[in-house]
């Protein structure tokens, strides 16, 4: 994979010697440089052992035998750009009993990401640019990762009145939805589509017919009748995404589909890419690896909107990640307060823990090769969320060291009390998983190290996390 990177060059041997040095506008500079020792540098062509060095936030050379000041060890490591999330709650503004930007982010970076899309179901919602401000000025302060707030589709996300796209979309908003609530009205969401492409926006659509699921609790089949609740039906799922496939053949405009859980979702997803039409799809870790007989004990931690399916479903998932019908897995982090996922099945609200555990369920579950894990977890989401200029780049000179260095060869037990996390409802709490990241760099700042999150680079350990 030589041709991942440049050849040696003057500049190059001089890095090489201990005397790294780059270029920003035209200037040469130097800085304290790190080297990714020893690891399997990931990029679309394929992966190929090779250290990697950073100085001044950007990657400077990737090649053999390089040094630097600092050395992070990543033997038996695959090294590739820092992994994105399309989708994940960090509760702030308005429940921060359950997360904050500082812990959710904290958990991110463990877990690998360099950025995040953060929903807009915070309380104000993310519908106005004072939101979005306040959502990203707290992101900056915390500094784990980059925030990237998705705008709602409509005004608070009541699904009556489109928000001001214009206006967000101004102060870099590139993504939105009303996500938790589908966009009921198919004229609503018909105009916000012709909107969206006007600007060169994406919205991403919750596929929920909210008539079908009213007071379902779990997946509707032989699971939910033998324990007598409410069942919330595929069709539910698919008649909206069936219906918003249409509505982008209509007007031409970009779509992305979150979490979809079903078979008949992934086959009209295929079926629409087929057609040429510029949609998209994201699956969470837990629609992977999990089925709704997991509900058979009624624990709340399993509750999830949409919610576990079947087994048959999960296979149709898998397949549908490895084809490439499925171009993203996305967390869907959705952290609660413990008293609140203390209530019955039924009161109890929907959401699963993510953010840390992804890449160990994806390991486990779907063992992809490592070019097409950084193809979802990565290069894919950078590009539907907009961001692919900074994030998902190229293992390569000049290119911005937003870097993840993971081990997917590490088995290790999920421990909630372990998580960083404000709120500990991971559904995987006891379970061995395989595949775990090990250190994370945001523009060459390292934010964890050895599994342990940093506090501005340095070696004092904030979060969880725990070594090699």
């Amino acid at each position: 994979m030589t041709d991942n990177w440049e050849h040696d060059s003057g500049e190059a041997t001089a890095e090489r010697a201990g005397h790294a040095v780059t270029k920003k506008n035209g200037a040469t500079t130097g800085g304290r440089s790190i080297v990714i020792k020893g690891g399997t540098v990931v990029n679309r062509g394929g992966a190929a052992r090779a250290d990697v060095l950073v100085v001044d936030g950007l990657v400077s050379a990737v090649g053999e035998d390089l040094t630097g000041d600092e050395i992070l060890d990543a033997a038996g490591c695959h090294v590739s750009s820092g992994f994105v999330d399309l989708h994940a709650h960090l509760r702030e503004p308005g429940r921060e009993e359950a997360e904050t930007i500082t812990t959710g982010t904290r958990a991110a970076a463990l877990g690998g990401y360099t950025a995040v899309v953060a929903m807009p179901n915070t309380e104000p919602a993310q519908d106005c640019p004072e939101v979005v401000a306040f959502v990203k000025a707290r992101a900056a302060e915390a500094g784990w990762c980059d925030v990237h707030p998705a705008g709602c589709i409509t005004v608070g996300r009541l699904g009556k009145v489109l928000a001001a796209f214009e206006t967000l979309a101004s102060v870099g908003v590139r993504i939105f939805t009303d996500d938790g609530n589908g966009v009921q009205d198919p004229l609503i969401m018909r105009r916000a589509l012709e909107y969206s492409r006007h600007l060169g926006i994406t919205l991403a659509q919750h596929c929920e017919v909210a008539r079908l699921t009213e007071g379902a609790v779990m997946h509707e089949g032989q699971c939910c009748s033998a324990m007598g609740v409410p069942g919330w039906p595929a069709i539910a799922e698919e008649l909206m995404l069936h219906r918003d496939i249409e509505l982008v053949r209509l007007t031409g405009a970009p779509m992305h589909f979150l979490h979809l859980s079903t078979a008949g979702s992934v086959d009209l997803v295929r079926r629409a890419k087929a057609d040429g039409l510029p949609v998209t799809a994201e699956v969470a870790p837990h629609h992977l690896a999990l089925t709704d007989e997991l509900l058979r004990g009624f624990d709340p931690v399993f509750k999830v909107n949409p919610p576990l399916r079947t087994a048959a479903d999960i296979a149709a998932l898998r397949a549908g990640l490895l084809d490439g019908t499925i171009d993203a897995v996305a967390t869907d982090h959705a952290p609660h307060a413990h008293h609140t996922k203390q209530m019955p099945l039924d009161s109890a609200p929907p959401g699963m823990l993510g953010l840390e555990t992804a890449l160990g369920v994806v390991l486990t579950a779907v063992s992809p090769d490592p070019v097409r894990v950084v193809e979802t977890m990565s290069w894919n989401p950078a590009r539907i969320a907009g961001i692919g200029a900074e994030h998902g780049r190229p293992v390569a000179r000049g290119e911005p060291a937003n870097l993840a260095v993971w081990d997917s060869s590490r088995v290790w037990t999920v421990d909630r009390a372990s998580l960083a996390s404000k709120s500990r409802n991971t559904p995987f709490h006891g379970m061995e998983l395989r595949g775990r990241n090990v250190h994370t760099l945001l523009r060459g700042r390292v934010t964890v190290r050895d599994g342990i999150a940093q506090e501005s680079g340095d070696a004092r350990s904030i979060g969880s996390g725990g070594g090699r």
